[in-house]
């Protein structure tokens, strides 16, 4: 009896001992755990702050709508030539972009703002017939231009709007961004009709533009809030997602939402580590230029925690795995072995 009791207080001190030199977890789990609440408020906050802009834009009343309009397709334009009324005229533009004038002949007009076509109208008839002219062009009526915008936004749909509308405008159009919005935008543009007749040329794939929306509503580059034109369609992909399996507590799919996510973010997200995680052996599965095929990246999760290596910004779909740590299996499975054996209610130090 006294010989089993010697070895039942040996084992216990050598267990003693070995939770002592094991890195301790129960630190690593204040730092790579977060309330729910927090969690999804940080997910959400780029997605409202992007919804901010669009609603400041939306009601800026800085910018005519119809200052910049490029003329298209069956509007109807009222022209008056101050030295000669007989030159005054009101046409519409043809399916072609065209129109007709005395003196002039047939004319393209698709494409210019009225202020453009009331300059190039001086140039053609200070040419041979008047000594500077003066020329005034007015869109009596604009054609209905219709617009479509899909993907993450409140209201997608195809909007029937009148003069030169832009990206931002039609985002608030849609209602805004949805929390699972993506960071990006896809401007699609049919192709340009061309020729005498302007017929599509044959195997003319539509352009397709790519927005990225942190630069144009956090960064606010105007220059990227391009003007839509007929027959535009935006499109703005929900958010991708990462994947993080193996020894966390909730294992699964999460959404980027609109920001950037690192790999101990990814963690946390995940609800933090097991006990039984290897910390210093993530992978990180990242899809190669050859498809067929994925990128291992290794991370060190307990460095980057210590300040000692950098974290890893993760793409979409990109898959994280944390491994079992062999030696914390060991003792986890020995010590509720040992608990339901025994009966014994002790603790073993960090497990």
């Amino acid at each position: 009896m006294i010989i089993l009791k010697y070895r039942l207080f040996s084992l216990l001190l050598l267990l003693f001992l070995v939770s002592c030199t094991t890195p301790q977890p129960a630190k690593r789990e204040e730092v790579t755990r977060l309330p729910s609440f927090l969690q999804e408020s940080d997910s959400s906050r780029q997605i409202q702050l992007m919804n901010q802009k669009i609603l400041m834009s939306a009601l800026s009343v800085k910018r005519d709508p119809y200052e910049d309009y490029r003329i298209g397709p069956e509007d109807l334009l009222e022209i008056s030539v101050f030295e000669d009324e007989k030159l005054n005229k009101t046409v519409r533009v043809s399916s072609q972009g065209q129109i007709t004038l005395p003196l002039i002949g047939t004319l393209r007009v698709k494409g210019l703002t009225a202020g453009d076509l009331e300059r190039e109208l001086r140039e053609l008839l200070a040419e041979k017939y008047l000594q500077n002219p003066n020329v005034n062009v007015f869109i009596k009526e604009y054609r209905n231009q219709r617009i479509a915008v899909m993907g993450a936004v409140e209201k997608p749909g195809v909007f029937d709007i009148t003069g030169q509308r832009t990206i931002l405008d039609m985002l608030g159009m849609a209602g805004g961004l949805k929390e699972d919005a993506g960071q990006t935008l896809f401007l699609i543009r049919s192709p340009p009709l061309i020729g005498k007749d302007s017929v599509e040329v044959s195997g003319l794939l539509p352009e397709t533009l790519v927005i990225d929306l942190e630069e144009l509503l956090i960064r606010g580059n105007s220059g990227i809030n391009l003007s839509v034109t007929h027959g535009d369609v935006i499109n703005v992909p929900v958010s991708g997602k990462i994947f993080v399996g193996g020894e966390v507590v909730k294992p699964g799919g999460f959404l980027l939402k609109g920001k950037k996510m690192t790999a101990s973010q990814a963690i946390v997200m995940a609800e933090g580590l097991k006990l039984t995680a290897d910390a210093t052996r993530v992978s990180i599965f990242r899809q190669s230029e050859n498809k067929n095929q994925r990128d291992l990246i290794t991370v060190n999760i307990d460095a980057i925690q210590k300040g000692l290596a950098d974290d890893v910004l993760l793409v979409e779909n990109d898959i994280v795995i944390v491994p079992k740590s062999g030696m914390k299996t060991f003792l986890v499975e020995f010590r509720d072995t040992f608990r339901g054996i025994f009966g014994l209610g002790f603790s073993l130090g960090s497990l």
